[in-house]
């Protein structure tokens, strides 16, 4: 895979072609994920998401640097189909009447997924503005599925700062996604 990378990187544009087979699996396991968390009836299914995402990854103008970095690429990807695809479906704002949920509730469970997904988007792109590390720990271990130490070589940091931040994020969200300032 760090081949293919490499060659990418260099400018072959078949390596990325042959990236796929390796990476399907994973991403592919990845949208599992997330599908889980969506509503029965999603017209978004987990293949597509993961075709959607490889188009994109495929199109992207990035020079993906290792495994870690290209999934945490994809898990960015990822998130904004998903974003995305809950927007389109013309879902009400946060606080007409939906129930409140947590962050572990809305990625794990999914109560009102489509609303979830854009009230956790639009509170993360917040946090982005705030402590732009944090949300992308939050965006790399909820949405990516990295382990802590796979997101700490993603983002610079130990893993130990990686649950501390974690910690305060997740709190900061809940508040967030509550009303709180």
């Amino acid at each position: 895979m760090t081949g293919l990378l490499k060659r990418g990187r260099e400018g072959d544009p078949k390596a990325i072609s042959d990236l796929l087979p390796l990476v399907y699996d994973q991403l592919r396991s990845l949208a599992d994920k997330y599908m889980r968390s969506e509503r029965q009836g999603h017209t978004l299914q987990a293949t597509a998401l993961v075709h959607e995402a490889y188009m994109r990854l495929a199109g992207a103008d990035v020079d993906y640097e290792n495994r870690v970095h290209f999934f945490a690429v994809a898990a960015g990807v990822m998130r904004r189909i998903l974003v995305d695809h809950a927007k389109s479906r013309g879902r009400q704002k946060r606080g007409a009447g939906a129930a409140r949920i947590t962050l572990n509730e809305a990625v794990h469970i999914g109560v009102d997924p489509d609303s979830a997904i854009a009230d956790i988007d639009e509170a993360l792109t917040i946090l982005a503005k705030v402590d732009e590390r944090k949300a992308r720990i939050v965006e790399l271990i909820y949405f990516g599925g990295l382990t802590y130490d796979e997101t700490a070589s993603a983002v610079g940091v130990s893993a130990v700062t990686v649950h501390r931040e974690l910690k305060f994020a997740r709190a900061w969200l809940q508040q967030q996604m509550a009303g709180g300032a």
